[in-house]
């Protein structure tokens, strides 16, 4: 039986995730939760599966929870709260779905306890690849990625030496607005931005993929996650989310993993690893489909992608003040204070006045994200002054 610890368990993933786990109860069982601030869905989730122990984020809300739960389970509460549960000694797997760079330090905490990872949260590797990697080599912890795209690659070359890499093909579904006319972008609403044509995810990745962020975060985890140069790590556009990622050999012939646009796919993957699971999400019935399609991404109509290249190729903090600065911004776009092709243009105000720090810590990158923050914040309330 594997105990599985979920942080993060409140959002699409770890709710995906626990819609798994209870239907293969012979397998699994669940150690612990974690959640921001919905008390309600952990609530739920706590009687249904019987955690030992969850963690909430926001100090009152696990007060609340602490007294609706009596002897239940343990009921933890603030970071420490959370970061205790991600180090437990008693769980034997730990996937990492935190949304935003509140995931890093649990991350951290759970690998420094010896925690295989199942990682959803691609800001962890954004803000701190060097940093999270040789904790992980130094712990002996083993990373297994939960993306789709990144799933994928991770499936294509499992049996192959890294050597016989050339590239790898991240795909993109292109969002809502790919056929929007770039004279027509200013005026999108964060409802429109929400309306995702195939996935079905929380408001903060949504928006990132509207605006191809979330894939620049990708090609910047795929870096950290699979040891290739930038510069193998391309981009292409494919609406139908059929194709999650192409791997191209040395000898010119690629490999692609192809299924539905599922997230319990690449979830199941992780959390059975070596093996799979049955029927975890529906089949793929190509004739259906009919035709795949692809074309390379319009980086002057979502120039956050051409940011997140340009972030990883400065290296050293950058990377972590472009997620910084993204979050601020997202969350500026939902709430109706700047303009959707505002968000990259904050971003970038925020980059070039970044100074860089080279030699990567846990310190110099905690610092370059509050200081983000912070800077994000004066451009918004600028360009609000200027309105």
């Amino acid at each position: 039986m594997k105990r599985i610890t979920i942080l993060g368990s409140t959002g699409s993933i770890g709710k995906s995730a626990l819609s798994i786990i209870s239907k293969h109860k012979d397998q699994f069982e669940v150690f612990g939760l974690t959640a921001g601030k919905n008390i309600r869905l952990l609530e739920r989730q706590t009687l249904m599966f019987s955690p030992k122990c969850v963690a909430v984020a926001d100090e009152t809300a696990g007060q609340t929870l602490r007294k609706k739960m009596g002897r239940k389970c343990i009921v933890l509460s603030g970071a420490e709260g959370v970061r205790e549960v991600a180090a437990s000694q008693e769980t034997d797997f730990v996937l990492s779905a935190i949304v935003g760079a509140a995931g890093l330090l649990p991350t951290l905490s759970a690998i420094r306890a010896g925690k295989p990872i199942g990682l959803a949260n691609k800001e962890t590797l954004v803000m701190a690849g060097d940093v999270v990697l040789k904790e992980a080599r130094k712990y002996g912890v083993s990373i297994l990625p939960v993306d789709s795209e990144h799933s994928a690659v991770f499936q294509c070359i499992e049996g192959y030496k890294r050597s016989h890499v050339s590239k790898i093909i991240l795909t993109a579904s292109g969002g809502p607005f790919m056929e929007r006319r770039f004279s027509e972008m200013k005026t999108i609403t964060p409802r429109e931005a929400l309306n995702h044509p195939q996935w079905k995810m929380g408001k903060k990745i949504s928006i990132d993929s509207a605006t191809l962020m979330n894939k620049g975060f990708e090609v910047i985890e795929a870096y950290y996650l699979f040891g290739v140069p930038l510069k193998s790590i391309e981009v292409l556009i494919h609406p139908q989310s059929i194709v999650h990622s192409i791997v191209e050999f040395t000898d010119q012939g690629c490999m692609a993993q192809l299924s539905k646009p599922d997230m319990k796919g690449p979830i199941a993957y992780a959390l059975a690893y070596p093996q799979r699971l049955l029927n975890t999400m529906p089949g793929l019935r190509l004739e259906r489909i009919g035709s795949l399609t692809f074309r390379k991404p319009d980086h002057r109509r979502f120039p956050c992608l051409s940011l997140a290249y340009t972030a990883l190729e400065k290296g050293g903090t950058m990377p972590a003040a472009l997620n910084a600065a993204n979050e601020i911004a997202v969350h500026a776009f939902l709430d109706n204070m700047i303009r959707f092709t505002e968000i990259p243009l904050i971003i970038k105000k925020v980059l070039g006045t970044h100074t860089v720090q080279s030699r990567l810590t846990l310190s110099s990158v905690l610092a370059a994200d509050k200081w983000a923050r912070l800077k994000a914040k004066e451009v918004i309330r600028t360009m609000r002054g200027r309105a």
